[in-house]
Protein backbone atom coordinates (compact mmCIF):
# COMPACT_ATOMS: atom_id res chain seq x y z
CA UNK A 1 0.00 0.00 0.00
CA UNK A 2 1.20 3.58 -1.08
CA UNK A 3 0.63 6.58 1.28
CA UNK A 4 1.59 9.97 1.22
CA UNK A 5 2.58 12.15 4.38
CA UNK A 6 3.76 15.42 5.39
CA UNK A 7 6.42 13.93 7.66
CA UNK A 8 7.21 10.73 8.14
CA UNK A 9 9.23 9.64 11.15
CA UNK A 10 10.90 6.69 11.48
CA UNK A 11 12.21 5.78 15.27
CA UNK A 12 9.46 6.27 19.05
CA UNK A 13 12.40 7.36 20.75
CA UNK A 14 12.63 10.85 22.72
CA UNK A 15 13.30 12.70 19.47
CA UNK A 16 10.88 11.56 16.92
CA UNK A 17 8.15 11.48 19.53
CA UNK A 18 9.09 15.30 20.36
CA UNK A 19 9.01 16.13 16.66
CA UNK A 20 5.55 14.03 16.33
CA UNK A 21 4.02 15.81 19.03
CA UNK A 22 4.72 19.16 17.71
CA UNK A 23 4.40 18.76 13.64
CA UNK A 24 0.76 16.80 14.00
CA UNK A 25 -0.07 19.41 16.89
CA UNK A 26 0.35 22.18 13.65
CA UNK A 27 -1.99 20.10 11.18
CA UNK A 28 0.36 18.16 9.68
CA UNK A 29 -0.77 14.59 7.99
CA UNK A 30 2.19 12.52 9.82
CA UNK A 31 3.59 8.98 10.10
CA UNK A 32 5.74 7.11 12.67
CA UNK A 33 7.70 3.71 12.66
CA UNK A 34 9.26 1.50 14.70
CA UNK A 35 10.83 -1.80 13.76
CA UNK A 36 10.86 -2.50 18.20
CA UNK A 37 8.06 -1.72 20.78
CA UNK A 38 7.10 1.91 21.01
CA UNK A 39 9.29 4.02 23.18
CA UNK A 40 12.84 3.57 22.35
CA UNK A 41 15.84 3.23 24.18
CA UNK A 42 15.25 5.53 27.04
CA UNK A 43 12.41 4.80 28.85
CA UNK A 44 12.27 0.44 27.87
CA UNK A 45 15.79 -0.26 28.09
CA UNK A 46 18.00 2.89 29.20
CA UNK A 47 17.69 5.93 31.03
CA UNK A 48 14.92 5.33 33.05
CA UNK A 49 14.56 1.31 33.77
CA UNK A 50 18.69 2.14 34.51
CA UNK A 51 18.09 4.47 37.14
CA UNK A 52 15.73 2.47 39.06
CA UNK A 53 18.91 -0.03 39.38
CA UNK A 54 20.98 2.91 40.33
CA UNK A 55 19.03 4.48 42.55
CA UNK A 56 18.54 1.24 44.79
CA UNK A 57 22.58 0.84 44.74
CA UNK A 58 22.79 4.51 46.04
CA UNK A 59 20.13 3.24 48.70
CA UNK A 60 21.77 0.30 49.93
CA UNK A 61 25.23 1.42 49.71
CA UNK A 62 24.30 4.37 51.70
CA UNK A 63 22.83 2.70 54.61
CA UNK A 64 25.60 0.69 54.95
CA UNK A 65 27.59 3.52 54.73
CA UNK A 66 26.25 4.91 57.66
CA UNK A 67 26.56 1.65 59.70
CA UNK A 68 27.64 2.53 63.12
CA UNK A 69 26.91 6.66 62.64
CA UNK A 70 23.29 5.84 63.59
CA UNK A 71 22.47 2.66 61.38
CA UNK A 72 22.36 -0.42 63.35
CA UNK A 73 26.14 -1.79 62.91
CA UNK A 74 24.57 -5.36 61.68
CA UNK A 75 25.45 -7.05 58.47
CA UNK A 76 26.11 -5.19 55.71
CA UNK A 77 22.49 -4.95 53.23
CA UNK A 78 22.83 -6.21 49.54
CA UNK A 79 21.11 -5.84 46.53
CA UNK A 80 18.04 -8.71 46.27
CA UNK A 81 18.68 -8.59 42.48
CA UNK A 82 15.16 -10.86 41.43
CA UNK A 83 13.01 -8.35 43.58
CA UNK A 84 15.19 -5.17 41.83
CA UNK A 85 14.45 -6.71 37.91
CA UNK A 86 10.50 -7.21 38.98
CA UNK A 87 10.56 -3.92 40.36
CA UNK A 88 12.18 -2.37 37.44
CA UNK A 89 9.55 -4.11 34.78
CA UNK A 90 7.03 -2.28 36.84
CA UNK A 91 8.54 1.16 35.23
CA UNK A 92 8.50 -0.29 31.98
CA UNK A 93 5.42 -2.28 31.29
CA UNK A 94 2.53 -0.85 29.24
CA UNK A 95 4.55 1.88 28.16
CA UNK A 96 4.86 0.39 24.73
CA UNK A 97 0.79 0.37 24.12
CA UNK A 98 0.51 4.07 26.19
CA UNK A 99 2.75 5.74 23.82
CA UNK A 100 1.48 4.28 20.88
CA UNK A 101 -2.62 5.40 22.06
CA UNK A 102 -0.99 8.75 22.35
CA UNK A 103 0.24 9.25 19.11
CA UNK A 104 -3.29 7.50 17.38
CA UNK A 105 -4.83 10.41 19.48
CA UNK A 106 -2.68 12.51 18.13
CA UNK A 107 -3.97 11.62 14.52
CA UNK A 108 -0.78 10.21 13.52
CA UNK A 109 -0.72 6.89 11.43
CA UNK A 110 1.59 3.99 13.34
CA UNK A 111 3.57 1.63 11.35
CA UNK A 112 5.68 -1.41 12.57
CA UNK A 113 8.71 -2.88 10.86
CA UNK A 114 12.40 -1.91 9.85
CA UNK A 115 11.97 0.65 7.13
CA UNK A 116 14.79 1.30 4.40
CA UNK A 117 14.72 3.95 1.75
CA UNK A 118 13.32 3.17 -2.17
CA UNK A 119 14.23 7.09 -2.86
CA UNK A 120 14.52 10.43 -1.91
CA UNK A 121 11.32 10.74 -0.30
CA UNK A 122 9.95 6.91 -0.06
CA UNK A 123 9.83 4.44 3.07
CA UNK A 124 9.41 0.94 2.85
CA UNK A 125 8.36 -0.63 5.53
CA UNK A 126 7.03 -4.32 4.72
CA UNK A 127 4.27 -4.25 2.12
CA UNK A 128 3.57 -0.62 2.76
CA UNK A 129 5.73 2.54 0.97
CA UNK A 130 5.02 6.07 2.51
CA UNK A 131 5.65 9.06 0.68
CA UNK A 132 7.21 12.03 2.88
CA UNK A 133 7.01 15.85 2.04
CA UNK A 134 9.41 15.67 4.97
CA UNK A 135 11.14 12.86 6.51
CA UNK A 136 12.89 12.74 10.13
CA UNK A 137 15.38 10.37 11.45
CA UNK A 138 15.22 9.51 14.92
CA UNK A 139 16.83 5.35 14.34
CA UNK A 140 18.83 5.72 17.63
CA UNK A 141 21.81 3.94 18.65
CA UNK A 142 22.56 0.35 19.31
CA UNK A 143 25.72 -1.87 21.09
CA UNK A 144 28.80 -1.12 19.16
CA UNK A 145 30.06 -4.25 17.25
CA UNK A 146 33.52 -5.90 18.17
CA UNK A 147 34.52 -8.10 15.29
CA UNK A 148 36.22 -10.62 17.80
CA UNK A 149 35.52 -14.45 18.20
CA UNK A 150 33.16 -15.14 21.13
CA UNK A 151 31.11 -11.91 20.64
CA UNK A 152 27.67 -13.51 20.81
CA UNK A 153 28.71 -14.88 24.68
CA UNK A 154 28.41 -11.17 25.71
CA UNK A 155 25.05 -9.83 27.25
CA UNK A 156 24.32 -5.81 26.53
CA UNK A 157 23.01 -3.78 29.27
CA UNK A 158 19.31 -4.33 27.75
CA UNK A 159 19.62 -7.98 28.53
CA UNK A 160 21.42 -7.65 31.59
CA UNK A 161 18.18 -5.65 33.07
CA UNK A 162 16.64 -8.54 32.44
CA UNK A 163 18.12 -11.18 33.84
CA UNK A 164 16.32 -12.45 36.84
CA UNK A 165 19.76 -13.91 38.86
CA UNK A 166 23.68 -12.74 38.72
CA UNK A 167 25.79 -15.60 38.67
CA UNK A 168 28.92 -14.97 41.57
CA UNK A 169 31.07 -12.89 39.33
CA UNK A 170 30.57 -10.68 36.41
CA UNK A 171 32.92 -9.08 33.44
CA UNK A 172 32.41 -5.76 31.89
CA UNK A 173 34.18 -5.31 28.38
CA UNK A 174 34.69 -1.28 28.33
CA UNK A 175 35.49 1.37 30.63
CA UNK A 176 32.47 4.16 29.76
CA UNK A 177 29.73 5.51 31.58
CA UNK A 178 27.44 2.01 31.09
CA UNK A 179 30.31 0.02 32.29
CA UNK A 180 30.77 2.03 35.24
CA UNK A 181 26.96 2.49 36.27
CA UNK A 182 26.06 -0.97 35.99
CA UNK A 183 29.19 -2.24 37.77
CA UNK A 184 28.49 -0.39 40.47
CA UNK A 185 24.86 -1.49 40.95
CA UNK A 186 26.26 -5.34 40.59
CA UNK A 187 29.13 -5.12 42.77
CA UNK A 188 26.03 -4.33 45.31
CA UNK A 189 24.60 -7.49 45.10
CA UNK A 190 27.75 -8.78 46.76
CA UNK A 191 29.37 -9.95 43.12
CA UNK A 192 32.37 -9.74 42.02
CA UNK A 193 33.34 -7.41 39.25
CA UNK A 194 35.90 -6.65 36.55
CA UNK A 195 36.22 -3.75 34.30
CA UNK A 196 38.77 -4.71 31.27
CA UNK A 197 39.18 -1.53 29.12
CA UNK A 198 41.19 -1.60 26.22
CA UNK A 199 43.30 1.82 26.42
CA UNK A 200 44.18 4.08 29.43
CA UNK A 201 41.61 6.41 30.57
CA UNK A 202 38.40 5.48 31.32
CA UNK A 203 35.33 8.02 30.86
CA UNK A 204 36.99 9.92 28.30
CA UNK A 205 34.19 12.51 27.81
CA UNK A 206 34.81 13.51 31.49
CA UNK A 207 37.47 15.38 33.27
CA UNK A 208 40.81 13.20 34.04
CA UNK A 209 41.14 14.35 37.40
CA UNK A 210 37.41 13.53 38.56
CA UNK A 211 37.70 10.60 37.04
CA UNK A 212 40.99 9.67 38.78
CA UNK A 213 38.71 9.90 42.54
CA UNK A 214 35.92 7.95 40.99
CA UNK A 215 37.93 5.05 40.21
CA UNK A 216 39.08 5.39 43.39
CA UNK A 217 36.08 5.46 44.79
CA UNK A 218 34.77 2.53 42.76
CA UNK A 219 37.88 0.42 43.82
CA UNK A 220 37.40 1.13 47.15
CA UNK A 221 33.79 -0.54 46.66
CA UNK A 222 35.40 -3.52 45.64
CA UNK A 223 35.32 -3.10 41.91
CA UNK A 224 38.29 -4.25 40.04
CA UNK A 225 39.74 -2.15 37.00
CA UNK A 226 41.85 -2.86 34.76
CA UNK A 227 43.21 -0.60 31.45
CA UNK A 228 45.03 -1.44 28.72
CA UNK A 229 43.72 -4.32 28.46
CA UNK A 230 42.03 -4.87 24.97
CA UNK A 231 39.61 -7.90 25.06
CA UNK A 232 40.09 -10.50 21.72
CA UNK A 233 38.15 -12.70 22.35
CA UNK A 234 35.38 -14.53 24.28
CA UNK A 235 35.03 -18.00 24.67
CA UNK A 236 32.56 -20.66 27.00
CA UNK A 237 33.50 -23.47 28.90
CA UNK A 238 30.94 -25.75 31.39
CA UNK A 239 31.37 -22.87 34.32
CA UNK A 240 30.99 -19.81 32.58
CA UNK A 241 32.92 -17.48 30.55
CA UNK A 242 36.77 -17.07 29.78
CA UNK A 243 37.43 -13.06 28.37
CA UNK A 244 40.86 -13.31 27.07
CA UNK A 245 42.79 -10.16 26.40
CA UNK A 246 45.86 -9.16 24.25
CA UNK A 247 48.50 -7.47 24.83
CA UNK A 248 49.75 -3.62 24.09
CA UNK A 249 52.70 -2.67 23.07
CA UNK A 250 54.72 -0.21 25.37
CA UNK A 251 52.26 -0.75 27.94
CA UNK A 252 54.06 -4.23 29.77
CA UNK A 253 50.44 -5.95 29.23
CA UNK A 254 50.29 -9.57 28.16
CA UNK A 255 48.11 -11.57 26.90
CA UNK A 256 45.60 -12.93 29.82
CA UNK A 257 42.81 -14.50 30.42
CA UNK A 258 39.77 -13.91 33.15
CA UNK A 259 36.66 -16.20 34.06
CA UNK A 260 33.20 -14.84 35.02
CA UNK A 261 29.17 -15.91 34.79
CA UNK A 262 28.96 -13.04 33.22
CA UNK A 263 30.21 -10.90 30.45
CA UNK A 264 29.01 -7.55 30.04
CA UNK A 265 29.20 -5.59 26.78
CA UNK A 266 29.52 -2.16 27.53
CA UNK A 267 32.18 -0.55 24.52
CA UNK A 268 29.80 1.71 23.64
CA UNK A 269 26.87 2.32 21.13
CA UNK A 270 26.78 2.95 17.60
CA UNK A 271 24.08 4.72 15.43
CA UNK A 272 21.58 2.00 14.01
CA UNK A 273 21.40 3.06 10.52
CA UNK A 274 23.02 -0.26 8.90
CA UNK A 275 20.38 -1.16 6.75
CA UNK A 276 18.39 2.13 6.06
CA UNK A 277 19.85 2.39 2.49
CA UNK A 278 20.40 6.03 3.29
CA UNK A 279 22.26 5.89 -0.36
CA UNK A 280 19.01 5.69 -1.93
CA UNK A 281 17.74 9.24 -0.27
CA UNK A 282 20.90 10.98 -1.06
CA UNK A 283 21.62 11.18 3.04
CA UNK A 284 25.24 11.46 4.02
CA UNK A 285 27.05 9.68 6.47
CA UNK A 286 30.05 10.18 8.36
CA UNK A 287 32.21 7.69 10.74
CA UNK A 288 29.14 5.78 11.02
CA UNK A 289 26.25 8.63 11.84
CA UNK A 290 23.99 10.74 9.46
CA UNK A 291 25.92 14.11 9.07
CA UNK A 292 23.30 16.99 10.20
CA UNK A 293 23.83 20.70 10.08
CA UNK A 294 22.49 23.54 12.21
CA UNK A 295 19.06 22.82 11.42
CA UNK A 296 19.54 19.16 11.65
CA UNK A 297 19.18 18.81 8.08
CA UNK A 298 20.75 16.05 5.95
CA UNK A 299 22.48 16.44 2.82
CA UNK A 300 18.75 16.01 1.52
CA UNK A 301 16.96 18.98 2.50
CA UNK A 302 13.97 17.51 2.80
CA UNK A 303 15.14 15.02 5.40
CA UNK A 304 16.37 15.59 8.78
CA UNK A 305 18.01 13.72 11.77
CA UNK A 306 17.95 13.69 15.55
CA UNK A 307 19.18 11.99 18.31
CA UNK A 308 21.86 8.95 18.99
CA UNK A 309 21.90 8.54 15.31
CA UNK A 310 23.05 12.20 14.04
CA UNK A 311 26.77 12.95 13.73
CA UNK A 312 26.15 16.28 16.45
CA UNK A 313 25.49 16.50 19.73
CA UNK A 314 25.93 14.30 22.47
CA UNK A 315 23.85 10.81 23.11
CA UNK A 316 21.95 11.98 25.74
CA UNK A 317 18.11 12.21 26.32
CA UNK A 318 18.15 15.99 26.71
CA UNK A 319 20.11 16.37 23.49
CA UNK A 320 17.78 14.14 21.48
CA UNK A 321 14.44 16.10 22.67
CA UNK A 322 16.07 19.29 21.79
CA UNK A 323 17.24 18.22 18.56
CA UNK A 324 13.79 16.62 17.72
CA UNK A 325 12.05 20.32 18.77
CA UNK A 326 14.68 22.27 16.59
CA UNK A 327 13.94 19.71 13.52
CA UNK A 328 10.46 20.48 14.04
CA UNK A 329 10.48 24.12 14.12
CA UNK A 330 12.32 23.67 10.94
CA UNK A 331 10.07 22.00 9.45
CA UNK A 332 7.33 23.76 10.01
CA UNK A 333 9.09 27.19 9.72
CA UNK A 334 11.88 26.28 6.44
CA UNK A 335 15.42 26.10 8.48
CA UNK A 336 14.37 29.06 11.22
CA UNK A 337 16.01 27.72 14.63
CA UNK A 338 19.72 26.78 15.10
CA UNK A 339 20.59 24.12 17.48
CA UNK A 340 22.79 25.18 20.70
CA UNK A 341 24.16 22.84 22.38
CA UNK A 342 25.55 25.48 24.87
CA UNK A 343 25.45 24.40 28.96
CA UNK A 344 24.16 20.53 27.99
CA UNK A 345 25.45 18.75 31.57
CA UNK A 346 25.35 15.28 31.50
CA UNK A 347 26.47 12.59 34.67
CA UNK A 348 27.26 9.15 34.87
CA UNK A 349 25.28 7.75 38.01
CA UNK A 350 28.30 5.63 39.75
CA UNK A 351 28.37 5.95 44.00
CA UNK A 352 29.29 8.78 43.95
CA UNK A 353 28.20 10.64 40.81
CA UNK A 354 30.10 12.47 38.42
CA UNK A 355 28.25 15.37 36.74
CA UNK A 356 29.75 17.85 34.52
CA UNK A 357 29.08 20.53 31.85
CA UNK A 358 30.90 22.14 29.07
CA UNK A 359 33.19 19.44 29.29
CA UNK A 360 34.39 20.49 25.28
CA UNK A 361 35.57 23.99 26.88
CA UNK A 362 39.67 23.97 25.72
CA UNK A 363 42.44 23.81 28.46
CA UNK A 364 44.26 26.99 28.63
CA UNK A 365 46.00 27.44 32.01
CA UNK A 366 47.14 30.99 31.36
CA UNK A 367 43.95 31.97 30.19
CA UNK A 368 41.65 30.09 32.14
CA UNK A 369 41.15 29.86 36.22
CA UNK A 370 40.97 26.28 37.51
CA UNK A 371 39.03 25.86 40.92
CA UNK A 372 39.60 22.56 42.57
CA UNK A 373 38.26 21.54 45.78
CA UNK A 374 38.66 18.75 47.66
CA UNK A 375 35.36 18.22 49.14
CA UNK A 376 35.39 15.10 50.98
CA UNK A 377 35.23 16.28 53.97
CA UNK A 378 32.42 19.17 53.13
CA UNK A 379 29.60 18.51 55.98
CA UNK A 380 27.13 17.49 52.73
CA UNK A 381 29.96 14.54 51.70
CA UNK A 382 30.09 13.74 56.01
CA UNK A 383 26.28 12.97 56.17
CA UNK A 384 26.30 10.89 53.26
CA UNK A 385 28.98 8.88 54.24
CA UNK A 386 30.76 9.99 51.20
CA UNK A 387 34.71 9.57 51.20
CA UNK A 388 35.53 10.66 47.94
CA UNK A 389 34.13 14.34 47.24
CA UNK A 390 35.41 17.09 44.87
CA UNK A 391 34.97 19.96 42.19
CA UNK A 392 36.34 21.70 39.63
CA UNK A 393 35.29 24.73 38.10
CA UNK A 394 36.92 26.05 35.32
CA UNK A 395 36.33 30.00 34.66
CA UNK A 396 37.46 32.57 31.53
CA UNK A 397 38.53 35.56 34.27
CA UNK A 398 38.35 37.93 31.60
CA UNK A 399 34.86 37.47 30.91
CA UNK A 400 33.57 36.46 33.92
CA UNK A 401 32.31 33.33 32.30
CA UNK A 402 32.26 29.71 33.35
CA UNK A 403 33.52 27.26 31.01
CA UNK A 404 33.14 23.95 32.83
CA UNK A 405 32.15 22.92 36.14
CA UNK A 406 32.28 19.44 37.32
CA UNK A 407 30.73 17.56 40.60
CA UNK A 408 31.63 14.05 41.85
CA UNK A 409 30.03 13.51 45.36
CA UNK A 410 26.75 13.66 46.84
CA UNK A 411 23.61 14.81 44.31
CA UNK A 412 25.84 16.06 42.27
CA UNK A 413 23.68 14.92 39.08
CA UNK A 414 21.04 18.28 40.46
CA UNK A 415 23.39 20.36 41.38
CA UNK A 416 25.08 20.68 37.92
CA UNK A 417 22.14 21.83 36.90
CA UNK A 418 22.59 25.19 38.55
CA UNK A 419 26.00 25.67 36.41
CA UNK A 420 24.41 24.40 33.32
CA UNK A 421 21.61 27.09 33.98
CA UNK A 422 24.61 29.61 34.32
CA UNK A 423 25.83 28.59 31.00
CA UNK A 424 23.28 28.20 28.97
CA UNK A 425 21.17 31.54 30.03
CA UNK A 426 24.82 33.67 29.24
CA UNK A 427 25.02 34.30 33.14
CA UNK A 428 28.31 35.96 35.09
CA UNK A 429 30.25 33.72 37.37
CA UNK A 430 29.90 36.18 39.70
CA UNK A 431 26.05 35.90 39.19
CA UNK A 432 25.98 32.02 41.13
CA UNK A 433 27.54 34.42 44.19
CA UNK A 434 24.12 36.22 44.20
CA UNK A 435 21.81 32.94 44.43
CA UNK A 436 20.03 32.37 47.53
CA UNK A 437 20.37 28.50 48.14
CA UNK A 438 18.46 25.74 50.27
CA UNK A 439 20.65 24.78 52.96
CA UNK A 440 22.12 22.73 53.97
CA UNK A 441 22.38 21.27 50.42
CA UNK A 442 24.64 20.26 48.20
CA UNK A 443 23.33 23.45 45.82
CA UNK A 444 24.19 26.13 48.94
CA UNK A 445 28.03 24.21 48.49
CA UNK A 446 28.56 26.07 45.00
CA UNK A 447 29.32 29.26 46.10
CA UNK A 448 32.15 27.79 47.71
CA UNK A 449 33.32 25.53 45.03
CA UNK A 450 34.20 28.96 42.80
Amino acid sequence: MEKEYDVVIIGTGVAGRTLAGKVASSGLKTAIVDSREYGGTCILRGCDPKEVLTDMAHNTDRINRLKGKGVGAGTPLTIDWPSLIKFKKTFTEGYPAKIEKQLAEMGIDEYHGRAYFEDQNTVVIGKDKLRGKYIFLAVGAKPRKLNIPGEEYMITSEGLMETEKLPEKVIFVGGGYISLEFAHVVRRTGAEVTILHRSERLLRQFDADMVDMLIKASEAAGIRILTDKPTISVGKDDSGFIVKTGSKPGTGSETQSFHAGMVVHGVGRFPDIEDLQLENAGVKTEKGAIVVDKHMRTSNPRIYAGGDCASEGVQLTPVAALQGEVAAANILNENSVEVDYTGIPSAVFTIPVLASVGISAARDNDKYKVIFQDRSNWQSSRRAGIEFAASKIIIDEVNDRIMEAHILGPNAGEAINIFAAVMRLGLKASDIKKMVFTYPTTCSDIPYML
